[in-house]
């Protein structure tokens, strides 16, 4: 009688072991699969290689094209062009998630105004948006006679008419294949130039022998990411003697 309560006592054991083995997989699995949904979301941009691609750009699908080679990430940056006047210019980068055509708020990265300054001058400033909000560029100074695109030097061409009032230019979702399929010949041309992860996706690293800026995402090189050590906040104090 004896043997038989310690052997059901001992079954009894290992159940409750075993249970408990399983829910603690099963928290883990959890935590691992929420970081790898957020793990691609501070990719690296190289913004002064984004103010020089408007700088240089011949127009809107020129534009696209060189900020999605600028860009590492896997998602295509959707560009959205409009004249608020007769010289004053803002170009939206966007991520279009829902495939509409249409930037929406959560979907912006940047923002690129251009202003004038005076007869012959202006001037353009880039904003950050999203995992890029408090990039803000300085004041970029531009004048007729510069080296410029011609998305930028058509401004003082004589004659000149503004070409993105009202609805303006922006990336239709039928271009995305067409974009994504560019920008992967490039990256095969070019491999050196992008640092990958063996996940294949790009992240925010400082450059070599740099340290980070301190400011919030959406500087060269980013910003770091990543848990914490489970069961560790902080960093263990010695005591005093």
């Amino acid at each position: 009688m004896i043997s038989k309560v310690k052997l059901l006592a001992a079954a009894l054991s290992l159940s409750i072991v075993s249970m408990g083995a399983g829910a603690g997989c099963s928290s883990e699995d959890k935590g691992t699969e929420r970081w790898a949904t957020t793990e691609n979301t501070n990719v690296k941009i190289d913004w002064d290689k984004v103010n020089e691609a408007y700088k240089a750009a011949d127009g809107p699908e020129d534009l696209e094209k060189r900020i999605n080679e600028i860009y590492e990430g896997d998602e295509i940056i959707s560009i959205s062009v409009k004249d608020e006047d007769d010289k004053t210019q803002v170009v939206t980068g966007f991520f279009d998630k829902n495939t509409n055509g249409t930037v929406d708020e959560p979907e912006k990265i940047f923002t690129i105004k251009r202003e004038p300054t005076g007869e012959g001058k202006a001037q353009y400033q880039t904003t950050g948006y999203g995992a890029y909000y408090g990039y803000h560029s300085p004041f970029m100074g531009i004048a007729s006679g510069m080296m410029l695109g011609m998305m930028m030097s058509n401004m003082w061409s004589p004659g000149y008419s503004p070409m993105y009032r009202g609805a303006g230019y922006t990336t239709s979702p039928s271009r995305a294949g067409a974009i994504s399929s560019s920008r992967s010949s490039h990256r095969a041309a070019n491999p050196t130039k992008y640092q990958r992860s063996q996940s294949g996706r790009s992240y925010n690293r400082p450059s070599s022998g740099s340290r980070p800026s301190g400011r919030s995402g959406g500087r060269i090189g980013g910003g770091r990411f990543g848990l914490a050590r489970a069961g560790r906040t902080v960093r263990p104090q010695r005591l005093a003697d």
